[in-house]
């Protein structure tokens, strides 16, 4: 079982490595879209820190609330890595909550530096969970069910890894 620090650790890594991935594209490259269902890189950038900051504001309400009247008492997924999870939950290809939807609104410049910023809210989210237990602190996510915030915060470095994936493959196409 992993640590808060070295899962905190783990999505500081994915992370940079979405952020290395897009240091050296052009503008052009950042905002084109393969199709209207697609995001471009900028959007997914976009969504990434939009998603990154509803996941933790979850977590964060969960830590204040565990042990609370109206906290969440068990997960049905309870013990269960975050790709298990999502491997028993999600289809194919799922589509985001408004709240994690891009506008398309904003330069890739603008979005990055947003999303390098998630990093220290994310880092004082985990020194407030130091030396809690992680399984007790439980919110749902609106596809997953009821995460824990282990499984939470393997959430937030799976979902970069995937979105930088998806860049991957954008970038890709466009050479």
């Amino acid at each position: 079982m992993s640590s808060v620090v070295e899962l905190v650790a783990d999505v500081m890594t994915a992370r940079q490595a979405v952020l290395r991935q897009v240091a050296s594209l052009t503008t052009a490259q950042t905002a084109q879209k393969p199709s209207e269902e697609e995001w471009s890189v900028a959007e997914i950038i976009e969504h990434l820190v939009l998603a990154e900051h509803m996941g933790v504001r979850k977590i964060w309400q969960a830590a204040d609330s565990a042990g609370t009247e109206g906290a969440f008492e068990e997960s049905s997924n309870a013990g269960l890595s975050i790709e298990e999870v999502i491997a028993g939950t999600w289809k194919t290809r799922e589509q985001a909550p408004p709240e994690a939807t891009p506008s398309g609104e904003g330069s890739l410049d603008y979005w990055t530096a947003c999303f390098r910023a998630c990093q220290p809210v994310l880092e004082e989210l985990g020194a407030r969970l130091e030396g809690v237990e992680l399984s007790t602190v439980i919110f749902p996510h609106f596809l997953c069910g009821p995460l824990d915030a282990r499984q939470r915060l393997e959430f937030l470095r799976f979902h970069i890894e995937r979105h930088g994936r998806q860049i991957e493959r954008l970038t890709a196409r466009n050479e």
